[in-house]
């Protein structure tokens, strides 16, 4: 995280933001999700090193009614500007019982579920949307028309709160693009190359479209969180979509966060954590592998790599180091 920070301080990040949008990097790797964690550091320093990305910026928000923010991030660090504007809701909800947020012309923002485990951690329920080029193709089709769109939903518990963190592609292209820098094949039924044939190369891949998940479901989500994330956020569509994916162009994707207060139920919260422990206890198809419920996983990994570091290739952590206006690079390690 020292390297991260580090590096986008040198071409004039502010600490604060470098700090943040450093953790949520981080926190991708913690969680096992490597495709949205530091190979995502080289393209948005040199997204700052052209402009394309203000460091500084927070955005510019106003209530265009008393429980909706609407936010132009002037080309503000996603991160950045996201938490500025979950900041807002959060104090907003507390009034008016939901508050929504539509937010454009910011940057990636990484994994949603950093953002709705932040208002679960504030007792309220909270959800993420956002688009991105079109990078899916529709059930039965060969062409990228739709975005990945993922969406999360956090739920305070008693407890930790039950998270979900979806894209609506099969994959996200991070993932796929995680394959092709380090040249292994994905599975068969993740993509199509630019042909529109199946394939298991994760460049010609890199270059065509992904499979929505869940066939017709996955298509049908995907295109409704399309359409609303580009009505509540005034953005593109995914065909006209740019910049998460390069270095060339500015970002015009939307963001959704949504936070909705449930009051104070401490015996609510405790049914909650009931009924999933309740869950997690009942009879595994596989006696090896326990139930689990949304969430388990990510925080089961992130404890591990909390304890035991994480892996970073040396490709990457070169590249890295090689990116620092300062000669001597960090010494690998926990926490790097």
């Amino acid at each position: 995280m020292s390297l991260a920070s580090r590096l986008l301080v040198e071409r004039g990040t502010p600490l604060e933001h470098a700090r943040l949008q450093a953790c949520v990097l981080v926190e991708g790797e913690l969680k096992g999700h490597p495709s949205h964690g530091l190979q995502r550091l080289p393209r948005l320093l040199t997204r700052i090193e052209r402009t394309l990305i203000d460091p500084a910026s927070e955005g510019r928000s106003h209530w265009r009614s008393s429980s909706f923010l609407e936010v132009d991030g002037m080309k503000g660090l996603g991160p950045v500007v996201a938490c500025a504007a979950l900041e807002r809701l959060a104090e907003q909800t507390r009034r008016a019982g939901v508050a929504v947020a539509g937010i454009r012309n910011s940057n990636h923002l990484g994994m949603l579920a950093y953002y709705v485990e932040r208002l679960a951690g504030k007792g309220l329920i909270g959800l993420a949307m956002s688009s991105s080029e079109a990078l899916v193709h529709p059930y039965g089709g060969t062409q990228a028309l739709l975005g990945t769109n993922p969406l999360a939903i956090a739920i305070p518990t008693a407890d930790r709160p039950m998270v979900i963190d979806l894209a609506t592609g099969i994959v996200s292209m991070g993932k796929i693009h995680h394959h092709a820098a380090n040249g292994s094949p994905i599975p068969q039924g993740w993509a199509r190359d630019a042909e529109g044939r199946s394939t298991t190369d994760a460049t010609a891949a890199t270059r065509g479209s992904i499979a929505p998940f869940g066939d017709a479901k996955g298509y049908a989500l995907g295109m409704a969180l399309e359409l609303m994330v580009a009505s509540i956020a005034r953005s593109a569509l995914a065909p006209s979509v740019r910049g998460t994916l390069d270095a060339d162009a500015v970002c015009n994707k939307g963001d959704v966060l949504i936070a909705i207060d449930i009051g104070e139920q401490p015996e609510l919260l405790v049914s909650f954590s009931a009924y999933l422990n309740g869950v997690r206890n009942s009879l595994p198809a596989d006696p090896a592998r326990p139930v689990t419920v949304p969430g388990d996983g990510a925080s089961a990994r992130r404890e591990r790599s909390r304890s035991s570091g994480i892996e970073i290739s040396a490709r990457l952590w070169n590249e890295l180091n090689a990116l620092s206006y300062i000669s001597k690079p960090l010494v690998k390690g926990h926490g790097q």
